[in-house]
């Protein structure tokens, strides 16, 4: 860029949908020394994340730890619940249960996609009608994601069971919950979901490294008919393991497991999982207000048109007329935030906004402070501004009743 003078000499900031800000607790606790790997403090720290393993997907199934990023978590749950030959029924929502299905071709699974929109969630309805046509059970699992990263479409997962319920289909009902775990809602149980992946580097403030399995009991129960077991992935010796690392298949992630244990930690102190869900909410609908402000014909406007069907832990934005890749390289050059970049097709035309994981409002706030700055070095159509009505959100959640 050939003008203007820079202002990105404080500490930066990311506002990508992952990896998310990482706690200076977390990132002190990952830079300890190498223990004993097989005897003390490590050996009781993995217990304790194992046991508090399940209630952050609110489940009592079964918690795997896989050490790669939420493609590894993909790889482990094709390999241990399906054969080649299978079919398994993808909801596209974006981008990313298709690439889940992609994944299941690539060992032997047929894949079959229901179509969906991008700016839209996948329809109970259209999944019930499927399934009911299927009278020979077919479809051996239906995959989707909570939230999609590209598109930043949150689904109903309660209501998607409720369909796949309604259709008497016993297909196992699998769901990524990558860019959604500890941002939105998730009650695996009482949704009725027989496998859950994730994975650190979002919602739970830790850098890339690790990824979460959570299986029910229908999951394990296909587990024993499985034929595309693969020796890291397989659950089986896993689950025996009687040496604490054999959970990791060897070696485990010990730096990851000191920043989770600390990220765990912090969670609690917040006062658990509802009042980390309540903070997102407060920050998501701050961003979406300062975008309904800044929206304009041809202008920027939020992907996502039902407010019921958008997430807490991300906001794709369209940007119209404008430049997405001409704003995002102001923001980071000039003025020092990263935006996320559309993805998936919305490149050039659009940007995402991360609003997961260790945030408050000085940051929100900054970030879009920044993000209006930038549209109006642009000259770009901007209807009003965005960061007075996201500090009207932040103010009224503020006040003290």
């Amino acid at each position: 860029m050939s003008s203007g003078i820079s202002l990105a000499h404080g500490r930066p900031l990311v506002a990508t949908p992952g990896p998310s800000v990482i706690p200076d607790r977390v990132l002190a606790a990952m830079a300890r020394p190498m223990p004993n790997m097989y005897a003390g403090e490590i050996v009781g720290i993995t217990n304790e994340i194992f046991a508090e393993l399940p209630g952050v997907a609110g489940t009592a199934g079964q918690p795997f730890i896989v050490i790669g990023n939420g493609h590894a978590a993909w790889q482990m749950t094709i390999s241990n619940t399906l054969s080649a030959g299978d079919k398994v029924l993808v909801l596209e929502s974006g981008r990313f249960a298709v690439a889940w299905g992609n994944m299941a071709a690539l060992s032997g699974v047929e894949v079959e996609v229901l179509p969906g929109t991008e700016r839209g969630p996948v329809e109970p309805d259209a999944v019930h009608t499927r399934l009911a046509a299927d009278a020979g059970h077919e479809i051996k699992a239906v995959l989707v994601v909570q939230t999609d990263t590209a598109t930043s479409v949150r689904n109903d997962i309660a209501a998607i069971r409720a369909a796949i319920d309604a259709a008497g289909h016993p297909a196992l009902f699998m769901v990524d919950c990558i860019a959604s775990l500890g941002c939105d809602r998730y009650e695996m149980d009482a949704w009725g979901v027989d496998v859950t992946v994730a994975a650190c580097q979002k919602g739970l403030m830790v850098p890339p490294g690790i990824a979460f399995v959570w299986a029910g009991p229908k999951a394990l129960a296909a587990y024993d008919t499985a034929g595309l077991r693969a020796g890291y992935f397989d659950w089986g010796p896993r689950i025996a393991a009687e040496e604490y690392y054999l959970l990791f298949a060897g070696t485990p992630p010990i730096s990851h497991l000191f920043g989770l244990h600390e990220a765990l930690a912090m969670i609690r102190e917040e006062g658990g999982l509802e009042a980390v869900w309540r903070r997102h909410q407060v920050l998501a609908d701050a961003v979406r207000a300062a975008v309904a402000a800044w929206s304009t014909p041809g202008g920027i406007e939020l992907n996502v048109a039902s407010p019921a069907h958008r997430s807490n832990a991300v906001s794709t934005v369209l940007t119209g007329s404008i430049d997405a890749y001409r704003l995002a390289q102001v923001c980071e050059q000039r003025a020092g935030l990263t935006l996320g970049a559309g993805i998936g097709g919305f490149g050039g035309r659009a940007f995402r906004i991360a609003h997961m994981g260790h945030l408050n409002p000085p940051m929100v706030l900054g970030a879009l402070g920044t993000i209006e700055a930038g549209l109006r070095s642009l000259g770009a159509p901007v209807g009003g501004s965005g960061v007075a009505a996201a500090a009207q959100v932040i103010g009224d959640a503020l006040i003290v009743g």
